[in-house]
């Protein structure tokens, strides 16, 4: 029987963190997890380069069945303190759009400061290490049985991640863990993901793969503003990864292909200064015209400006202002950068990450119903929420 103050359940961006903290603490910390590596999805995140935070974050960045439950981590752990932790290391980075954050080199330089830091606080990591059982102790600790041996602690964290890229050992322990110690798990989807199209939009928008739009896209409850990737399979990009966190399978979405511009307004303005052009030549000018082939018939598109009633315009207008389409579904967990959904945040203290039923047991991470937005959020998430957990465990 091996012997800890604190087992940590995955090596990932919220264990590694935790791992760290508890070990400043003089806690004796031991890391379990079945891969054969630390830190792999950290490595393939933001291509390699690793979107690690964010300079603008807020609770509204967040997703939760409980709202306010990310308020308090979020504030005691910011950005500016993992950023801090970065310049120590002296990781060069950059910003993109929207505040995003990410390795001039290589996501690698993230994973290897994690480790250093596990490590100077004593952390023992234990890969290709399954979980069989977690039983707890009549002293109120947990007995967990795996395939390297026994283990017991006073502290148990959870932070096994979601089911996102199961090809990179995404598994449902962490929620299963929940369930065996009575706590609420909120049914799983895939978020930040591409959609598909319904058969007869995936037979005409395919042939468009690769070409890439700015727009705004939006449903009932949302609006985004980024750039939308066409597929081969549907419809991808910035704005779609943002938008499919708040979608629901059989609901509409609205892009907005010129945002920028009052189309219906321009071409009038053509047509009273006698400008004689096809409609389709207009329209070339400002969209791709595989694109814009793709949104009219024929006869639209070959028609004169000059022949134009102002209603017809106005249609051209909307089906560019206000392409509305039903997307099929998702590519699922497959592809998805998160998990919407998880272990209910109403059971958990959002002040230390404790069951509040459980004593000793902690969720941290992406397994908790949190779901950050694309651009370095559920990373901040990550760093924030193991933070706090990691003063306590």
């Amino acid at each position: 029987m091996i012997e800890a103050d604190v087992i940590i359940i995955g090596a990932g961006a919220s264990g590694l963190m935790c791992a760290t903290e508890a070990g400043k603490r003089g806690r004796k910390v031991i890391v379990l997890d079945h891969a054969n590596k630390a830190g792999k999805k950290i490595l393939m995140s933001g291509g390699g380069r690793c979107n690690f935070t964010n300079y603008e974050v807020g609770p509204d960045n967040y997703i939760s069945h409980n709202p306010h439950f990310c308020k308090s981590a979020l504030s005691r752990y910011t950005q500016w303190d993992f950023l801090a932790l970065v310049g120590r290391y002296h990781i060069p980075f950059h910003e993109r759009e929207h505040g995003q954050l990410f390795c001039d080199e290589s996501a690698r330089d993230i994973l290897n400061m994690l480790l250093s830091e596990c490590n100077n606080a004593g952390v023992v990591i234990k890969l290709n290490t399954s979980i069989d059982t977690i039983e707890p102790a009549s002293d109120k600790r947990f007995h967990l049985k795996t395939n390297k041996g026994n283990y017991i602690c006073q502290s148990l964290v959870v932070a096994t991640g979601g089911l996102s890229i199961p090809k990179m050992g995404a598994t449902p322990l962490g929620y299963k863990i929940a369930q065996q110690f009575g706590i609420t798990v909120w049914p799983t989807r895939a978020g930040l993901v591409p959609f598909t199209l319904q058969p007869e939009d995936k037979a005409k928008f395919s042939a468009l793969s690769g070409i890439a739009v700015p727009c705004v896209i939006s449903n009932k409850s949302r609006s985004f503003r980024e750039n939308i990737l066409f597929t081969h399979r549907g419809l991808s990009g910035p704005a779609v990864l943002q938008i499919s966190s708040y979608w629901r399978p059989g609901e509409e979405i609205m892009i907005n292909l010129l945002p920028d511009m009052n189309l219906g307004a321009e071409l009038k303005s053509k047509r009273q200064q006698k400008i004689k052009s096809k409609m389709k030549t207009c329209l070339d000018s400002y969209l791709p015209k595989r694109l814009i082939n793709s949104l009219f018939t024929d006869d639209v598109l070959e028609s004169s400006l000059q022949d134009l009633s102002d209603k017809q315009i106005e249609q051209i207008s909307k089906q560019i202002h206000n392409w509305t389409i039903k997307p099929n579904g998702t590519e699922g967990y497959r592809t998805a950068e998160v998990t919407s959904g998880g272990v209910d945040c109403e059971a958990i203290s959002s002040k230390t990450m404790e069951s509040k039923a459980v004593p000793g047991l902690y969720f941290i991470g992406e397994v908790l119903d949190v779901t950050g937005w694309l651009g370095g959020y559920n990373f901040q998430w990550a760093w924030s929420s193991a933070w706090c957990a990691g003063q306590y465990v």
